[in-house]
């Protein structure tokens, strides 16, 4: 019988890893490094691949199909764990939202909302924090901590379907069907970890939601536009909220580095735009601010020639905005006038306000560790025995 494992082991306790969330490349990788021979570690990690995200196992055991003495050694090196739900709260109108930590000082929401798309979508963080300032977003309010890794972009996926009842993998009456990167943060500035994820989560061999479900949004870092559509093929979003760069300056302070200009530029160089691919542009709707006749009629114009759709969203209160939603008589006679010139515009009906789930009320209580903490906390933990 041929060796396939190494299985010479110093002393000591094994260094345990998570591979759940990890993309194909660093998973083979990581049975390279528990002793798999290189030139059956790829075939290895499409095995356990299919046990991971088809069918969602968290136990090695439960892999039938791989020899048991690999089993007990991945059950030794590895574990298949979700990151931690801090809290889980489900909304009245059936909208679920999870706090998830992911080590010291480091916890990001994602958001469960039915009845949309196809059935069902998961609104993703992509960091926890945000660099933004946007002046309506309640996420704004909270510095950036750090960016999420695209196992823990990943991992809010399988925390989802775990919640859901979603293993295995099925294309018949599935409850999550698209994905959103419209949570904690700005995606463009983790760009890497965006693609990693998007490649993992759109694979047809295990979580296999198609990239066209899947929407990345973004305020406006326009020079990484063209980029996404290039690496992706995901949906593209723009967070807009304003017609002119007085205003948009003002909400999305982001548009003082790329402004209407660069950023409409960037859009059309988007790859494949179509009336089947079109951007889509959220358009939040603040009473006295961004609301008239006159603004709906400039932001015709400005898409003139770029296949679009308008998501106009009611502002979502949070504690201490200063801003209020537009009457819902105002928000109705916007949408006519973008109906009128021939843009799909719907009313974004407003979801999970009553637990802060809604489009710009997520927020943490991270806060980013100075490096003297961080160094002090390491030092207890290894005192302690815990590192």
């Amino acid at each position: 019988m041929s060796v396939e494992l190494d299985l010479t082991r110093k002393p000591g306790a094994p260094v345990v890893s998570n591979l759940a969330g990890l993309g194909r490349e660093r998973l083979r990788q990581a049975l390279i490094g528990a002793g798999v021979e290189e030139k059956k570690a790829r075939m290895r990690a499409t095995q356990l691949w299919r046990w991971i995200y088809h069918y969602g196992v968290t136990d090695f055991s439960k892999m039938t199909d791989v020899a048991k003495e690999l089993r007990v050694v991945l059950g030794e090196t590895f574990v298949l764990e979700r990151p931690p739900v801090s809290m889980a709260q489900t909304s009245v109108d059936g909208t679920r939202k999870w706090l998830i930590g992911y080590g010291p000082n480091a916890e990001a929401e994602c958001v469960y909302i039915p009845d949309v798309g196809k059935a069902g979508a998961l609104c993703v963080s992509s960091q926890v924090g945000c660099t933004l300032t946007c002046t309506f977003c309640h996420t704004g309010t909270q510095k950036l901590v750090r960016n999420l890794t695209a196992a823990e972009i990943v991992n809010q996926v399988m925390v989802a379907r775990d919640a859901l009842e979603e293993w295995p993998t099925s294309n018949e009456d599935r409850r999550l069907t698209n994905i959103v990167f419209m949570g904690m943060g700005e995606p463009l500035y983790n760009l890497d970890n965006v693609v990693e994820a998007l490649d993992t989560i759109g694979d047809g061999d295990g979580i296999s939601i198609s990239k066209r479900r899947i929407t990345v949004s973004t305020a406006g870092v326009a020079p990484k536009i063209p980029e996404l559509g290039q690496r992706t093929g995901a949906m593209l979003a723009i967070s807009l909220h304003a017609t002119n760069d007085d205003l948009r300056d003002e909400l999305v302070p982001l548009n003082k580095k790329y402004d209407l200009k660069e950023l409409f530029g960037a859009i059309r160089a988007y790859p494949d735009l179509s009336n089947s691919r079109r951007v889509t542009f959220e358009y939040v709707m603040l009473k006295g601010v961004n609301d008239t006749l006159a603004e709906a009629k400039d932001l015709v114009r400005l898409l003139k020639g770029l296949p679009s759709k308008i998501n106009l969203i009611p502002f979502n209160p949070w504690p201490g905005t200063k801003y209020e939603c537009s009457d819902w008589e105002t928000i109705e006679a916007f949408a006519e006038v973008l109906n009128r010139a021939g843009y799909a515009s719907p009313i974004r009906t407003p979801r999970g306000r009553d637990i802060l789930a809604a489009c710009g009320q997520l927020r943490s209580e991270s806060v980013k560790e100075k490096a003297s903490e961080a160094l002090k906390r390491r030092l207890a933990e290894k005192e302690a025995g815990l590192e």
